[in-house]
């Protein structure tokens, strides 16, 4: 399925003892406006590392993703995943969040994986963690890479 695509999926995620949560839809959404992005990215904590306040930044990474998947609960936007992408061999995770009300609840694995089938299960995928966030990618499977390096961008002012 190309990532143009739409597909929604409906998933009851995991509840927490005696609670009830409503049904997860999952959905390739490429055009995620970038307001409900931003918003989820902030409820996430992901704000703190992403450019929240650059309109024209935020636009452009959803622009050129090649994979954008979400998870609604009753229409409103609780996690969504943004990759960059071959469909060959590897897949740039950029961003993973789960609104902090959602979380523990299976909703950021299951966008791992919808993303990794979107992209292409045949590719290495690829994530950088949140320092907060290192302890949990071992728990669902993924294994640490020890040498990742970087050229960070220049930011204009």
């Amino acid at each position: 399925m190309g990532a143009s695509q739409r597909l929604t999926v409906t998933h009851r995620a995991a509840t927490r003892a005696g609670g009830t949560m409503p049904d997860v839809a999952y959905a390739l959404e490429p055009d995620l406006p970038p307001e409900e992005f931003v918003d989820v990215l902030r409820r996430s904590t992901l704000a703190e590392r992403r450019p929240v306040d650059d309109a024209d930044t935020i636009a452009a990474m959803l622009a050129h993703a090649d994979v954008i998947l979400t998870a609604r609960a009753e229409g409103v936007l609780v996690g969504a995943s943004r990759a960059i992408t071959d469909f060959s061999y590897c897949t740039y995770l950029s961003d993973l969040a789960v609104d902090g009300a959602f979380q523990r609840r299976g909703i950021g694995r299951e966008l791992i994986r919808r993303t990794h089938e979107a992209a292409g299960r045949q590719t290495t995928l690829i994530l950088l963690s949140a320092p907060a966030a290192e302890a949990y990618y071992p728990h669902i499977g993924m294994e640490p890479h020890g040498s990742c390096w970087l050229i960070r961008g220049k930011r204009q002012s």
